[in-house]
């Protein structure tokens, strides 16, 4: 039987990522490359963008750490004591909490340092959200949380994504939402994450667009986004000629949420959110999507809307796949955190 040769190519303004099935046909493609176009094979991948690459018999980790390095110079970081997550519990920030910046500039440059790190730090994902809605007019109180994202970033510095090997690749999804969760004006979190195989390869944590008159609407509403990206990503594989063998899976914790998919009784006082109702509940009947319930407490997409106790924080942060790397860069970075 033929091989079916495949070869992806990334390409961010002058930098070029080329991978692919076949070692031949990959260095045959970069020689015909290379005619048209100077070129400089680096080898193997190990930086890309701000993002370091290694690989190892467990699969392959992706850090920024010499990115955070940096974050924490430009702030005068370095040297803080860290803290075990990146947000304190209970306490939920508010546009009315502290006094005004007088330099509002470097509380942006800040959110927007943090917001491109969040493409390896899932688990830093709800505490930038939540800080990137105060972006207009920051306080006090909003640079302290900031800071406090540094401190816990301080302490994990080598951490990143691991995608790891999986025999059995199936797309599993789960998502969440804390309803009315924000003071200003009770609209919801909603936060996915999508895993194919074992890792994890899509998440959000996002405040929703409008405000939800029950939990139910407000999960649903979550359900509805990670089933749009279940589509997306399942449009992406297909492009890869890659054929999904299971359906895939979405976890909520909401019942009721659960049973608007498939059950056409609960339509009728639904009206407000008819048309993410008939999107999800065509994936199921479709059978492009099951969706089932899960306990909160097995719930990973938790830790995407709300601060939680450092205890669980762990726990759903390995669940995420966000792990320490064995790799460590040389320089001055690599004794940062003891």
């Amino acid at each position: 039987m033929t091989e079916t040769v495949i070869i992806f190519v990334l390409i961010y303004v002058d930098d070029i990522i080329v991978t692919g099935n076949n070692v031949a046909e990959l260095n045959d493609f970069i020689v015909r490359l290379n005619k048209h176009f100077s070129l400089k094979d680096l080898g193997a991948l190990h930086y890309f963008l701000g993002i370091e690459a290694y690989r190892d018999e467990t699969g392959l980790y992706l850090t920024q750490t010499k990115y955070i390095a940096e974050i924490l110079d430009r702030y005068d970081m370095l040297n803080v004591k860290p803290c075990p997550t990146p947000m304190i519990t209970g306490k939920t920030l508010s546009k009315t909490d502290g006094t005004m910046l007088s330099n509002p500039t470097m509380y942006r440059s800040a959110i927007g340092a943090l917001q491109y790190l969040c493409h390896t730090r899932p688990d830093i994902a709800f505490a930038v959200n939540k800080l990137s809605q105060f972006l207009q007019t920051p306080t006090t109180s909003h640079w302290s949380g900031v800071k406090r994202v540094l401190r816990y970033l301080k302490g994990t510095l080598h951490y990143g994504l691991h995608i790891s090997y999986c025999e059995r690749l199936n797309l599993v999804g789960y998502s969440d939402a804390d309803w009315g969760c924000c003071p200003d004006d009770r609209r919801s979190i909603a936060g996915y994450c999508v895993y194919l195989g074992d890792s994890l390869v899509s998440w959000s944590s996002k405040k929703q667009a409008v405000v939800s008159r029950s939990s139910t609407e407000s999960e649903y509403r979550a359900l509805a986004h990670v089933a749009s990206e279940i589509t997306w990503i399942k449009s992406l594989l297909k492009e890869f000629q890659f054929k999904l063998l299971e359906r895939p899976v979405t976890w909520c914790d909401n019942i009721s949420a659960s049973a608007l998919a498939s059950n056409p009784v609960y339509h009728a006082r639904t009206e407000h959110i008819e048309i993410d109702v008939h999107f999800v509940r065509d994936k199921v009947l479709k059978k492009e999507l099951e969706i089932r319930y899960i306990p909160t407490s097995d719930q990973i997409a938790d830790c995407l809307t709300k601060s939680i106790t450092q205890s669980r924080f762990q726990v759903l942060v390995d669940k995420l796949g966000v792990k320490i790397s064995p790799h460590r860069l040389r320089g001055g970075v690599k004794n940062l955190n003891g």
